[in-house]
């Protein structure tokens, strides 16, 4: 049962931190100056829900290790557990997001609009130390430096694309009005940027394949087997992301709301698809990789 929930809230962790990654980057940087204003205050209420997830689930994440640490559910609730956990390099991790999340919620709520520039650093911050928990510091020395390093832009990448889904379909339907040409803008910036985003999830992830397992395919483990399926979910992704890009766009500049409903619902599939990708890591980062 303990394992399951540290499983649960690791997903709602990494899915928290993406999508409010997602909104950040779109009200800070991809989105013109002129249509920051309406996407801060469009998601507004989901950034808030996100954020305070991310705090509680960093929060959970930490007691929940001083579980698996101690004896079980009864050493959850131990502040002397709590101080032993936090001297070890995972629980040190986590304390710092424990800490940076409570700080980010804080921001949020006090000066939503004003101070996204700052709850994007702050979210990027927490990804990149996710980079040092689990299979990816498993190596010490240069080796390990290069692996936290690979894995810390995988998560980047893979928060940039998936995170930015969302926002994408908003600016859809902005696009039929007087936002028209920002919201252009903004969605030919995402797929730009998307495309690196896209290029770097599978670069990294092959990288951190071999580092971890010595090879790029591995089948003679349960670890290899669902790495291998959340590969085959990626390659879906990809496909359909392709597809959006190079087929429904061309169509939507001329062919008109068909095009766009078939878009809007394959970006759908896509953030499907990429929460079943974020359950099935959340799933096998707790298995051994042998």
């Amino acid at each position: 049962m303990l394992a399951c929930t540290w499983v649960s809230l690791r997903f709602v962790h990494f899915l928290a931190l993406m999508l409010a990654f997602g909104w950040a980057s779109y009200c800070v940087w991809l989105a013109p100056p002129t249509l920051r204003p309406l996407l801060a205050r469009r998601f507004q209420p989901l950034q808030r829900y996100a954020l305070k997830l991310n705090t509680f689930s960093a929060t959970l994440m930490f007691a929940v290790l001083g579980g698996q640490m101690g004896d079980g559910w009864g050493d959850v609730l131990r502040p002397e557990i709590w101080q032993a956990v936090a001297t070890t390099r995972t629980g040190g991790i986590l304390l710092w997001q424990v800490v940076l999340a409570w700080i980010t919620i804080g921001m949020m709520l006090m000066q939503p609009r004003r101070v996204q520039g700052l709850l994007l650093i702050f979210i990027v911050i927490q990804l990149l130390l996710l980079a040092g928990v689990g299979h990816a510091a498993m190596n010490d020395g240069v080796s390990g430096v290069v692996q936290r390093a690979n894995h810390a832009l995988h998560l980047l990448c893979a928060a940039g694309w998936l995170g930015g889904l969302l926002p994408l379909l908003y600016c859809i339907q902005l696009s039929q009005g007087r936002w028209q040409q920002a919201s252009v803008y903004t969605m030919m910036r995402f797929s730009r940027y998307g495309h690196l985003a896209v290029a770097g999830v599978l670069l990294t992830g092959a990288v951190n394949s071999w580092l971890i397992q010595g090879q790029l395919l591995a089948f003679d483990s349960l670890y290899g087997r669902m790495l291998l399926f959340k590969c085959a979910l990626v390659t879906l992704i990809v496909a359909i992301a392709l597809v959006n890009r190079y087929v429904l766009v061309p169509r939507m500049r001329t062919g008109g709301s068909p095009a766009q409903q078939l878009f809007i619902r394959m970006t759908q599939g896509e953030m499907v698809l990429g929460v079943l990708v974020l359950a099935t890591v959340s799933l096998f980062a707790t298995l051994e990789p042998f």
